[in-house]
């Protein structure tokens, strides 16, 4: 299997501070907010890892599962799903419906998207230069 290392490094990297936010910070913009952004660009980097080519709508798809996740604690998924006793099942699925989350998955899927867009003007301005 082909990693992509760079996207491996950014993955382990947020992994550690979304384990740090979730375990040490308490409330406030970092908490309620940033690591609603940085879970979406989480995941982003973790299917990168395995898939180098360009997925146009990669950052529409993560919206819409973070989104469904979401939803999914509106409706109370982990207690239905029987997981409700699982400490791990409560943080990774959560429990508490919030729209400003959904607002912040969106606000990470549109800077993924901004990120893309950049690394694929270099690409194509580097590979035109290239061929001359």
């Amino acid at each position: 299997m082909n990693f992509n290392i760079k996207y491996l490094i950014a993955f382990i990297f947020l992994f550690a501070a979304i384990v740090y936010i979730a375990m040490f910070i308490h409330g406030g913009f970092i908490r309620n907010h940033l690591g609603d952004i940085l879970i979406v660009i989480f995941i982003y980097c973790f299917i990168r890892i395995f898939v180098r080519d360009r997925l146009k709508l990669l950052p529409l798809y993560i919206f819409v599962f973070a989104t469904l996740v979401e939803i999914g604690q509106y409706f109370g998924l982990v207690y239905r799903l029987g997981l409700g006793h699982s400490q791990l099942a409560r943080v990774v699925i959560g429990v508490t419906f919030d729209i400003w989350d959904i607002v912040m998955y969106f606000i990470g899927c549109v800077l993924i998207a901004f990120f893309e867009k950049q690394k694929n003007r270099k690409t194509l301005r580097f590979n035109s230069h290239k061929g001359t």
